[in-house]
């Protein structure tokens, strides 16, 4: 009888599905830049090696581009078989590792059944959230789930990683998907990451598996392999963020700004137009963000002290004085207010107990406001040439 049980268990362990965790590297296109994963099930009863990849989209569905506006995307779980899942991958030269896991069959069989339910129409669709809910934390809590909550309690240490630190890291060889994530997050992607927070990046999750343990203590990655090999640039790496560089930067244009002013307040108003209307788009874009989306990471942004939709109250004022006219009474009150609250966001980033992390943007742009005020001091006062025109 006993002969017979270990042969029944161990004819179970060889029949039951081995499930690994497909990585791949960032590509080049935006909303690559962040990598992906997949889990993968190898069911040898049935000879097939699925993926279940959650990254899927349909942007033909009816209102696909107004729903990713508000923060309401919805994204789905495709289960497709491996190769036809890699071939895009090997197109386009992004690398490819797998990891087999260590789990008990009984777990493993749990999982690929839960899976595939998952995987169901009626079930595969989920609201995707960048940060909190995408494809790699999915993979991480279907993972979590199969191990009775084991992976959370080891990946409970932290690597000092924030959203806004990960995600300008990998945004950064695209200048404007990086200066989109740095300007357009608020202090809620601040806060210190755990390494199960820090999941949502798939290559964070893959160094993470291979640091856990299995139920029995033993290594919960048994083999890593390479599927692809990647042909791209490779990660971001972390770089620090010189402060200084940014001061530096702000001293030197604010000082321009204002010895100019001195002798050519006009030709500073021809500067300062632009450098409003962009403020104050970007300041508007932020309040939009702030109170008609659900993107909650970009609520209460403070950099709407820095670049406020108050900056498009100077351009009727800016146009007068580039046209050798008064600018009129209100032009030099609210000139004074945009440095003014940009100290006050020096403050607020002081007096935060978890504050937003936006000093380089202040001591970039204090200067450059201040630059403006002194600059266009005397742009009001009787010009000779007021009210000529060419």
């Amino acid at each position: 009888m006993l002969l017979i049980a270990l042969l029944l268990c161990a004819f179970s362990a060889a029949a039951s599905p081995r499930i690994g965790v497909v990585t791949m590297q960032p590509g080049e296109i935006f909303f690559e830049r962040f990598g992906h994963n997949a889990i993968l099930v190898d069911d040898p009863a049935e000879g097939t090696a699925i993926s279940y990849n959650f990254g899927y989209f349909d942007p033909t569905e009816p209102d696909f581009i107004a729903r990713f506006i508000r923060g309401e995307m919805p994204y789905q779980l495709v289960a497709l078989p491996l190769q036809d899942d890699l071939s895009y991958y090997d197109d386009v030269g992004r690398g490819v590792s797998l990891q087999w896991l260590d789990l008990d069959p009984v777990d493993a069989a749990e999982l690929a059944t839960a899976l595939a339910e998952n995987a169901r129409p009626e079930n595969a669709h989920y609201r995707y959230d960048y940060f909190l809910d995408n494809c790699s934390t999915r993979v991480r809590d279907a993972l979590d789930q199969a191990l009775d909550g084991a992976l959370a309690r080891q990946m409970g240490g932290s690597r000092g990683d924030t959203f806004r630190s990960e995600a300008t890291r990998l945004a950064s060889p695209d200048f404007w998907m990086w200066l989109g994530f740095d300007l357009g997050l608020g202090p809620a992607a601040d806060q210190p990451l755990s390494n199960w927070g820090d999941a949502f990046i798939p290559m964070r999750l893959a160094a993470s598996l291979r640091d856990a343990h299995s139920p029995d203590g033993g290594p919960l990655v048994a083999e890593e392999l390479e599927l692809l090999q990647h042909r791209l640039d490779p990660e971001p790496a972390e770089t620090p963020r010189r402060w200084w560089l940014w001061l530096l930067a702000g001293v030197i244009i604010g000082g321009a700004l204002g010895w100019t002013g001195r002798v050519a307040p006009r030709l500073i108003a021809g500067l300062a137009l632009p450098f409003w209307a962009i403020s104050g788009a970007l300041g508007a874009l932020m309040l939009f963000i702030w109170f008609g989306t659900a993107h909650r990471f970009g609520w209460t942004n403070y950099n709407l002290l820095l670049m406020s939709p108050l900056a498009w109250a100077l351009l009727p004022g800016g146009w007068r004085a580039l046209r050798r006219r008064s600018p009129g009474r209100g032009f030099r009150p609210l000139l004074q207010v945009m440095p003014v609250l940009a100290i006050l966001g020096l403050f607020t980033h002081w007096l935060q107990t978890l504050p937003q992390q936006n000093l380089h943007w202040i001591l970039l742009l204090l200067p450059i406001h201040l630059g403006l005020m002194f600059g266009l001091r005397t742009v009001d006062r009787k010009d000779p040439n007021a009210g000529q025109t060419r």
